[in-house]
């Protein structure tokens, strides 16, 4: 953000998070002494209100938990995380540290909040997302196979991001890792390609002011 700043000569940014990034982005902000930097803090799919299923879960015995977060960190690792730490991540999207972390990480004055929710019409949305969303959808509600929309809503909730097609647009769509659109097709029904959302996020910060 710093470097950003420097290199542009702007005075502020606009942030736009994906998921624990948006928690990452309001701790910045409000405990790191970083909100004269900022305008403005767009979040999606983050889970600002924890998860009901992470309290079930992390009620299991520790020696259960361990090796699929081993698992699990293998698979993200592949994916292009550097550092995963499921297990860590996990306590830390329980309801109860939420709660805790809100009222620790308040959001400030000046600067403007608003968050999206993605959501999957079905568990046969997204294959990496189907068993994780089969367990979310029963428990949290409306998902997009880790994060409910319930969970996403902070600051102006913006609403749920739905693609044009019968697929959804799940957790990991959301940050376009299959670099493809949903369809071809324009609609007035959803989202035809992700990228179009931020280019409007952007455009609407704009109109804003920010």
């Amino acid at each position: 953000m710093l470097r950003v700043i420097e290199q542009t000569g702007c005075r502020k940014v606009n942030i736009i998070a994906h998921s624990r990034g948006g928690l990452d982005s309001r701790y910045m902000i409000s405990v790191l002494g970083c909100e004269r930097y900022v305008a403005s803090l767009t979040t999606i799919s983050t889970p600002h209100n924890g998860s009901k299923t992470m309290d079930i879960l992390m009620n299991l015995p520790r020696a259960v938990l361990r090796p699929i977060g081993i698992v699990a960190d293998l698979w993200f690792r592949a994916l292009g995380d550097s550092e995963p730490d499921l297990y860590t991540s996990c306590r830390q999207f329980m309801t109860s540290y939420a709660d805790e972390f809100n009222a620790r990480v308040p959001d400030i004055d000046g600067i403007y909040y608003q968050s999206f929710a993605t959501a999957m019409k079905s568990a046969g949305s997204d294959v990496l997302e189907a068993l994780p969303h089969l367990v979310v959808e029963r428990i949290d509600g409306e998902s997009d196979g880790l994060v409910s929309v319930a969970s996403a809503a902070h600051g102006n909730f913006r609403g749920v991001l739905r693609s044009a097609t019968k697929r959804g647009i799940s957790h990991v769509d959301a940050v376009d890792l299959r670099r493809r659109s949903f369809t071809r097709k324009s609609s007035a029904e959803g989202v035809a390609d992700i990228v179009d959302v931020y280019v409007d996020i952007v455009r609407d910060l704009k109109a804003r002011g920010l």
